[in-house]
């Protein structure tokens, strides 16, 4: 075993890779970026070192600073974590020529399925199935569509290197083609350094389902049993579990030893992970999945594996990577009870999952379960970085047993001060669906709107009517701003007093009454809720309370303009009125402005010209995701404010235009 090992990322993998490191008695370095100096992963770690700017590619993806600090810290060896560097050959290549343990497979291994293209042929040469399509060199836009109509619509346009959703893009008809190949290929370039594609038959009801594998130095070459992740939104994951539901032991057998025969033709070591895709159609065959890719690293979603297994996939890492062969044989590895994650993401999922930044003002994690996080309250949510919070892991005796530990987990975790996707995931692990293990990978785009819900929660409403009402919440704190005050309640004066609040840009009145025994009547057109406060409440970190006699968990965060209210299930802002200028809905539209802070990629309009609602005005990438900006109605664009390479903040005014095109 090394001494000494250099940690080349970020965030909850990095903590998770020092928390290992320091279980085996191995020095962890960190590397941040300008960006990261504060962050927990730093803080983690025994030793850290500066590597660049706060772009990626100034920083964790510049490789001569990463081996040049781990040269200067006296590391023997890098462990690359997931993302950034982890599976690029010439990374491998150069920790090598620097006589530097790479803890990974070897580079041939990481360029043999760095293509995806490459990587179907190898497979279908192994006899393991895959997807029928077009992975060939030609990249000629003609040719392509060419392909695409043999292979016949709907397809997926799919970027050969790397994976997360990026550079992908699901096409249904020749029209549409066109459009689609360049934004893959933009998002491909600035992911991976690469924009060359492939082309892949679209499974209409798929499932995604993955087998660990992991191999030593010695010819071992093991699975440690299947995952699925069909749960995703843009083609990026969102819940993890394991075992797969709705398998039988046959179809189990089958596709894992597909896994191994996958491995076994690269002669793999280290951690990885074979995905298949899988044809949900119709009732399952042990044949009915095809080889989508394979991922030469560990997995976001290692943990579930962990919590089935009960091996430490990292400390497996570690012991091959210095030349130990596998602690266990394939026999010795038992698959025990139920496991399922959850992603936590700073991400608005009303406005579709789109990426957030922001400060996180207040942050509550649960007291049971697994936590595998790399933020911690008073961090900001950087857009230069991918947006992920936590990972939240709950086991089980059963698969009910471990969704309603997860429910609960989600349920006790609050995060305020910038938007999430935690409401959305307690309502997705409580679908009668998931719940039945009828999932598939399109079930959270097609089902959408039936758990993104923007009514707010209307005791959310009258809690805060209540609060503005009733007590001098409101106090300018230190550096984070305004806080909320915890102050004692000061119930003097009429017993009936009135509010008002502001709900999509719309004041509502409330009355609030005083009742009898500390309690409170606030009523507003349309509901009524009764608020039992009793004694004094620390809101900011979090506390219980009584509406319409329901004992309900709730956090409260202020500020000058609104309340962030986390009430049980929900997390509202209840926006407060502001007097001192016209409401939104007295002012002319006539601007478009950045709906997350991101990188202007290109711009498809310009100064004079006409455009039609819908057409496309620009494309914005952020966290790794492209967002094209389309014209909300008929107009004449007056002033485009923005110029490709450009760094936009979230609400910057990107493009202006006269809403009578014509003129007149």
């Amino acid at each position: 075993m090394f001494d000494s090992v250099l940690i080349a990322n970020r965030g909850e993998i990095a903590v998770r890779i020092a928390q290992t490191a320091r279980k085996l008695g191995v020095r962890s370095v960190a590397v941040y970026s300008d960006a990261d100096v504060n962050a927990m992963h730093v803080s983690c770690a025994d030793d850290a070192i500066n590597v660049g700017g706060p772009l990626p590619a100034q920083s964790y993806l510049d490789i001569d600073a990463i081996i040049n600090a781990a040269l200067a810290m006296g590391c023997q060896a890098i462990h690359p974590g997931y993302g950034f560097l982890s599976e690029n050959p010439e990374f491998a290549d150069a920790c090598v020529a620097a006589g530097i343990v790479f803890i990974g497979p070897k580079s041939d291994s990481l360029r043999a399925m760095g293509h995806k293209d490459a990587a179907k042929q190898r497979m279908l040469d192994a006899s393991v199935p895959v997807v029928p399509g077009y992975h060939g060199e030609n990249q000629d836009e003609a040719w392509l569509l060419d392909q695409a109509i043999k292979t016949g619509f709907p397809l997926l346009i799919k970027a050969r290197s790397g994976g997360g959703g990026k550079g992908m893009r699901l096409v249904n008809n020749a029209q549409e083609f066109a459009t689609s190949l360049a934004s893959a290929k933009r998002e491909a370039m600035s992911a991976f350094g690469d924009d060359h594609v492939l082309l892949e038959k679209y499974i209409v009801k798929p499932r995604h389902i993955e087998v660990q594998v992991f191999g030593d130095q010695h010819g071992n070459l093991i699975h440690l049993f299947e995952r699925d992740c069909s749960l995703q939104r843009r083609h990026q994951k969102v819940i993890e579990e394991s075992p797969a539901p709705g398998i039988d032991e046959q179809f189990r057998q089958s596709i894992c030893q597909a896994a191994v025969t996958a491995a076994t033709s690269i002669a793999y070591e280290g951690a990885g992970t074979i995905e298949f895709i899988v044809d949900a159609s119709g009732a399952l065959q042990s044949d009915d999945f095809y080889f989508m890719e394979m991922n030469t690293r560990l997995q976001v979603e290692h943990p579930v594996t962990e919590g089935i297994t009960g091996v430490d996939l990292v400390e497996w890492q570690f012991r091959v990577a210095s030349g130990e062969p596998l602690p266990l044989q394939q026999n010795e590895i038992k698959q025990q009870g139920y496991c399922v994650e959850a992603r936590l993401y700073a991400e608005d999922v009303p406005a579709g999952f789109l990426p957030a930044s922001g400060l996180l003002k207040k942050l509550i994690w649960p007291s049971q379960g697994r936590i595998d996080s790399g933020v911690q309250q008073g961090d900001e949510i950087l857009p230069f970085y991918d947006p992920m919070l936590a990972k939240l892991i709950a086991t089980g005796d059963s698969r009910e047993q471990a969704f309603a530990t997860l429910t609960h987990m989600l349920r006790n975790t609050a995060i305020l001060g910038t938007i999430s996707n935690r409401d959305f995931l307690i309502k997705l692990c409580r679908d009668p669906d998931v719940l039945a293990g009828d999932v598939t990978t399109i079930l959270i785009d097609d089902q959408r709107n039936k758990w993104v819900d923007q009514l707010v929660d209307t005791r959310a409403m009258a809690l805060a009517a209540l609060l503005q009402t009733v007590s001098p919440l409101i106090t300018v704190g230190s550096h984070q701003g305004v806080v909320l005050k915890n102050a004692a309640w000061q119930l003097w004066g009429r017993a009936t007093r009135h509010s008002e609040i502001e709900l999509d840009g719309e004041r509502v009145s409330h009355q609030v009454t005083e009742q009898s025994g500390g309690e409170w009547l606030v009523s507003a057109a349309g509901f009524s809720h009764k608020i039992e406060l009793g004694e004094d409440h620390d809101w900011q970190a979090g506390c219980y309370i009584k509406i319409d006699s329901q004992r309900l968990f709730v956090v409260v965060l202020a500020d000058r303009d609104y309340f962030d209210i986390l009430l049980a299930d929900t997390t509202s802002r209840i926006h407060l009125p502001r007097y001192d200028k016209a409401s939104e809905s007295d002012q002319a539209v006539d601007q478009i402005a950045a709906s997350m802070p991101g990188l202007v990629t290109q711009v498809f309009c310009q100064v004079g010209q006409f455009v039609e609602a819908g057409d496309a005005l620009l494309s914005l990438e952020a966290m790794k995701m492209e967002q094209t900006v389309t014209a909300p109605q008929a107009a004449k664009v007056t002033e485009v404010n923005v110029i490709e390479g450009q760094q936009v903040e979230h609400g910057q005014t990107l493009i202006r235009f006269d809403i009578d095109k014509d003129g007149a």
